[in-house]
């Protein structure tokens, strides 16, 4: 079994929510409960509000630039507080996650962990459950819901939804052109050697300058080796942009669909989301405005729009 690490030993999470209205800031009573779980050999960190008469779980997915503490202090707490149980989850290689000794998880490994997660949960505490995903974690909601068995999921909550496949969502998300338009195709040509353990830097591949609004609170998530300022091997970066899902978007028929758009988002704007939201047809696909708010979001009303959305989102398809 690999180390297990906690949140409670870390102080960049602690930082990062001084930028945070007051509200949202936790303290060592009100942070999440640090659970684990092992999955294939790794031990996974969660992040836990557990609400036994909960009627409804959020399980919270992050991106390539976060982790699952980031979420919990802008949605994790705020629902558990109007008393749905939440999760969040590190994946293989962010927050406290300990990865096995000798893998090398790609993106493909992150999908199946959800779905072992989902199933998993359902085992333990049987409860509609709904996925929330910021940035990639977005189009990680939706290829788990895809993976998983129908009912495993009963609604999907992107901040954005990234088909990485598109050449558009490539040019516009990858730190430069030269990384979209050759950077990939080598990272294909590598990701199936031992080259493919090599390790890049997040903020060389993709434009984590843009994932703050906020410039202070951006050097703090760049000092954060758990978060945007990790580095991932080049299998996993080839996984990412490549993955083809269980369900493409035309015939995606598992449950509903809700965009949650910050206003101010400067990496991923709206129109990014339409390769994968223009094609879904068979199942509501929804969207709202976070005012003010950037890709990830410090500000009001955004986040105060963000909890209500969610919330009642929650509510409507689970009911």
């Amino acid at each position: 079994m690999t180390e297990r690490r906690y949140y409670r030993d870390q102080n960049a999470w602690r930082q990062l929510q001084e930028f945070l209205p007051p509200r949202l800031r936790l303290t060592d009573e009100t942070a999440p409960e640090e659970d684990f779980w092992d999955w294939n050999g790794h031990t996974v960190h969660l992040d836990r509000y557990r609400k036994p008469e909960a009627t409804a779980r959020v399980v919270l997915l992050h991106g390539v630039g976060t982790n699952g503490r980031q979420m919990s202090l802008i949605l994790g707490a705020p629902l558990a507080a109007l008393g749905v149980e939440t999760v969040a989850v590190d994946n293989l290689g962010y927050g406290m996650t300990a990865v096995a000794a000798g893998t090398n998880p790609t993106y493909a490994d992150w999908v199946r962990l959800i779905v072992d997660f989902l199933a998993a949960e359902n085992a333990r505490d049987p409860k509609p459950t709904v996925l929330y995903g910021l940035s990639a974690g977005g189009m990680l909601a939706y290829h788990a819901a895809a993976a998983s068995p129908r009912d495993a999921v009963r609604g999907i909550v992107g901040m954005t939804f990234l088909d990485q496949r598109d050449r558009q969502v490539r040019d516009e998300t990858a730190h430069d052109r030269f990384a979209s338009r050759v950077g990939v195709p080598l990272m294909g040509l590598v990701a199936g050697t031992p080259l493919g353990r090599l390790r890049y830097s997040m903020r060389l591949a993709s434009k984590m300058s843009a994932l703050a609004n906020d410039d202070d609170a951006l050097r703090v998530f760049y000092r954060d080796r758990t978060s945007a300022g990790n580095s991932m091997s080049l299998a996993f970066l080839d996984s990412y942009m490549t993955y083809p899902p269980a369900i493409e978007p035309a015939d995606f028929d598992r449950c509903p669909v809700l965009l949650t758009q910050p206003e101010r988002d400067r990496w991923t704007p709206r129109h990014l989301s339409n390769p994968v939201l223009s094609k879904i047809h068979w199942v509501p696909v929804s969207e709202t405005v976070l005012q003010n708010a950037g890709h990830y979001p410090l500000e009001d009303p955004g986040l105060a729009q963000l909890v209500d959305r969610v919330a009642a989102f929650v509510t409507e398809v689970t009911a």
